[in-house]
């Protein structure tokens, strides 16, 4: 039987770890190397690992993910800089979290903004795109309907950002003195609990409108608590969200550790909301791996399967990281030149 690794931490408390642990850095380790070969232009297999080759997982960099991705460069940096219109455009795509719903309304109303928003306009889109048998919303995320008198969620969410707007939440915003300041205002709205308001935070922080550290604050999702759970034996006390602070501050030891060389962000190490998305993502990688360990949720199966795409994965993070990737064939025309 393997002896619990343990972390004593300066200040006094003992961590033990599982089995689960050494796999945590070293699926993080390799997803980074999968992401880097694909951004380099080589051709799949990406990995010899089967179950990254067969089953879908995100980043270990949440802003290198495809959605997020999309909505760096085609929601946040197209359209107006005004501090409104980044937010009203921000949060409109965030509810939905899906390009294909992005982009329709896009098709039909050119570059979306709150100046030329309608309720009615675009609730039809919205209407016809469920009539016609598609899917509106993302499975990445279980989206609650806030309760604004209409038995259909998609219009709910579309009066939750006339809501948000009219309550002056950009302004509010931009006046935030931190990430949490910004997390607690976005708590505040009807439906969005604390998983959803932090990562609707991260999301506007990637533009303009606010500046914070994504090392200054987390909150830990559903996936996270799981992957955390499975992990350690003893966190000797420490909530979560202090779990994945533990976690990136180790980081560079912990490979080291391992013998793995990680390959960093083009200069940008590891953030809290990222080793947050890695405990999600082990918690799922650990069904398979390590079928003896149990988290809280109970689930023993991975389901999304994952299909190798060839074309090339151009990179693009807000200007204000200074990151550089390497330069690849430019992505097709956006919905802003539809």
């Amino acid at each position: 039987m393997r002896t619990p690794y343990k972390i004593h931490l300066k200040n006094g408390p003992v961590l033990r770890t599982t089995p689960v642990f050494d796999t945590y850095w070293r699926f993080a380790w390799e997803r980074q190397e999968m992401f880097m070969r694909r951004v380099q232009g080589n051709m799949p297999p990406w990995t010899e690992d089967p179950i990254l080759g067969t089953h879908r997982f995100t980043n270990a960099y949440r802003a290198s993910d495809r959605v997020s991705q999309y909505l760096i460069r085609h929601v946040i940096y197209e359209g107006s800089p005004k501090p409104e219109e980044i937010f009203f455009r921000t949060i409109l795509f965030k509810l939905f979290n899906r390009i294909d719903t992005w982009e329709a309304l896009c098709a039909k109303f050119g570059i979306l903004s709150w100046r030329a928003f309608s309720f009615d306009a675009y609730a039809k889109v919205l209407d016809r795109l469920i009539g016609d048998g598609q899917r509106i919303y993302s499975a990445a995320y279980i989206m609650p309907s806030p309760a604004f008198g209409s038995p259909r969620k998609h219009r709910n969410h579309l009066r939750l950002v006339e809501h948000m707007m009219a309550d002056g939440a950009p302004r509010k915003c931009v006046k935030a003195k931190s990430l949490r300041s910004v997390f607690e205002l976005l708590r505040r709205y009807p439906s969005l609990g604390d998983f959803l308001a932090f990562q609707f935070a991260i999301d506007l922080n990637y533009s303009e409108l606010i500046d914070f550290s994504e090392m200054e604050f987390v909150v830990a999702g559903p996936g996270a608590r799981d992957g955390i759970r499975k992990c350690f034996e003893d966190v000797a006390g420490l909530t979560d969200a202090e779990v994945i602070q533990v976690m990136t501050e180790r980081a560079d030891a912990e490979f080291a550790r391992l013998g793995l060389r990680f390959q960093n962000l083009w200069g940008r190490r590891l953030q809290l909301i990222d080793c947050q998305n890695v405990f999600c993502e082990v918690s799922k990688y650990a069904r398979v791996v390590h079928p003896d360990v149990e988290g809280e949720s109970g689930r023993s199966r991975i389901k999304q399967k994952y299909t190798p795409q060839l074309e090339p994965l151009p990179q693009w993070y807000p200007p204000k990281w200074n990151i550089q990737p390497p330069v690849v064939q430019q992505p097709g025309v956006s919905c802003a030149g539809v």
